[in-house]
């Protein structure tokens, strides 16, 4: 750090440092989330070898679970921006107490999440699918269900480190998992080295046991490192803090059905891209698997914005909340306009790396193509909510994610795609200008909200 990046007057950090911050914080959340959304890249492609069909029932079942479990998901990410106000405030003394009770709630929201899951499987049946797709989709939906408690308690703790500034340990344990996933596909999908050939049911069980495996990896790592073991939770003398306890929900709640009502806009466009066959809803999950790793990616940049926002905030200072959210939206416009230009000089290339059938890739490029235009929407609303977040500023926030999605988003990609004869493609441009209002109003509320 120079003394030119920080105002000698006003001890204001300049836009350079704090880009650098945000990108030396993210950095290590993003390798990590990229690491997460790789094992479903990962499934996708070694599955799409087997055919198109159990690809299809791989991205029905997913959506299903993800709708489920993004509720639970959101109110997880509330601990990394409490966890960071408390340090800001120099209150250390609340870390421990933190962890406890949010443990307990989003253990206890994660078995009800994954109780619901394994029997919403049946439902599948009345979503008027290819029934071959919803044969291959119930037990693998089942499945998955077992992993969201272990979910829930990973993303526990990987939110309360980061909430300390605690970056790398999850970002190892994720990457080595990803090893762990492939060689448990290998195995599984394909019946190798003497194991029984199981298909889309064997991606099924080899992410449960990588999500497994990244569980009991950051307790031992809370147990064991010196600077934190102190805060691990004893919850067999656990007692409800309900100060606590209701920030965390106050919080968390609506971070979920922020959540809810984006991944449940995608979830309906699945349903409906799925009238028009198999072949289409394949291609859609190729499309968004792919879409979904440089959103993924943005979502780091998103955590480390919530965090510095948060610490700002709990250090009263107006003026850097604002520009520390300010360079994190400009930090994720710029990667994701970079991610865009790649999209669209390779969207006929990257459908190969799935799956053999020339009309699913033709679909799946067109597709790209579009997801191209709209990279960079979906990284400022996704900094968006991540910084409105920090200042405790939930409720805007979840309205605008509905207005965007299902007032503007799905009826628009519906029309054209129904209406006006663009098929699947008709409903990507609706998506597109869903998280364009999204992105718009977003940014626009952050602003007013830390105007000095």
């Amino acid at each position: 750090m120079t003394s030119s990046e920080i105002d000698p007057v006003t001890k204001i950090k300049s836009f350079p440092l704090h880009l650098r911050e945000t990108m030396q914080l993210a950095f290590p959340v993003i390798v990590g989330q990229l690491g997460i959304i790789l094992m479903g890249v990962v499934d996708n492609a070694m599955v799409g070898r087997i055919g198109y069909y159990p690809l299809a029932a791989s991205s029905l079942a997913n959506g299903i679970f993800f709708l489920i479990f993004v509720i639970g998901m959101g109110v997880t990410y509330a601990v990394s921006p409490i966890v960071a106000n408390a340090v800001g405030s120099g209150k250390a003394e609340q870390y421990g107490n933190i962890l406890k009770q949010a443990l307990a709630i989003n253990v206890f929201i994660g078995i009800l999440l994954g109780i619901i899951t394994y029997f919403s499987a049946e439902l599948l049946h009345l979503m008027h699918q290819k029934e071959k797709v919803v044969e291959y989709a119930i037990p693998y939906l089942r499945i998955l269900s077992f992993s969201i408690p272990m979910m829930m308690t990973f993303l526990t703790y990987k939110h309360f480190l980061e909430g300390m500034s605690i970056m790398r340990p999850a970002m190892i344990i994720v990457l080595v998992a990803n090893l762990v996933n492939v060689f448990g596909n290998y195995c599984l999908i394909y019946g190798n080295f003497g194991f029984p050939r199981l298909e889309l049911n064997g991606a099924g069980i080899s992410t449960l046991s990588s999500r497994f495996f990244m569980m009991c990896m950051l307790i031992y790592f809370l147990n064991q490192n010196l600077r934190v073991k102190k805060y691990r939770p004893n919850l067999l003398h656990y007692k409800i803090d309900w100060k606590v306890t209701k920030e965390i929900l106050a919080l968390g709640l609506p971070s979920g059905v922020q959540y809810f009502f984006e991944v449940g806009a995608f979830f309906l466009t699945a349903i409906m891209i799925g009238w028009f066959g198999a072949r289409q809803l394949a291609a859609h999950q190729i499309a968004l698997s792919i879409a979904s790793i440089t959103y993924m990616m943005v979502v780091g940049i998103s955590a480390a914005a919530a965090i510095r926002v948060a610490k700002f905030v709990g250090e009263g200072n107006k003026v850097e909340t604002q520009r520390a959210g300010l360079s994190a939206l400009m930090l994720a416009a710029g990667f994701m306009s970079l991610c865009g230009i790649l999209f669209f000089l390779t969207n006929n290339l990257l459908p190969e790396l799935y799956i053999n059938n020339p009309d699913v890739k033709i679909i799946a490029a067109s597709l790209i193509l579009i997801a191209a235009f709209f990279q960079i929407f979906d990284g400022v609303q996704c900094v968006g909510l991540g910084i409105l977040r920090g200042i405790s500023d939930v409720k805007y926030p979840t309205a605008v994610t509905f207005i965007a999605y299902w007032i503007v988003g799905i009826p628009l990609g519906a029309l054209l795609a129904f209406n006006f004869g663009l098929n699947v493609q008709g409903i990507w441009i609706g998506l597109s200008v869903g998280l364009a209002t999204s992105a718009s109003l977003l940014s626009l509320r952050f602003m007013k909200k830390t105007k000095t």
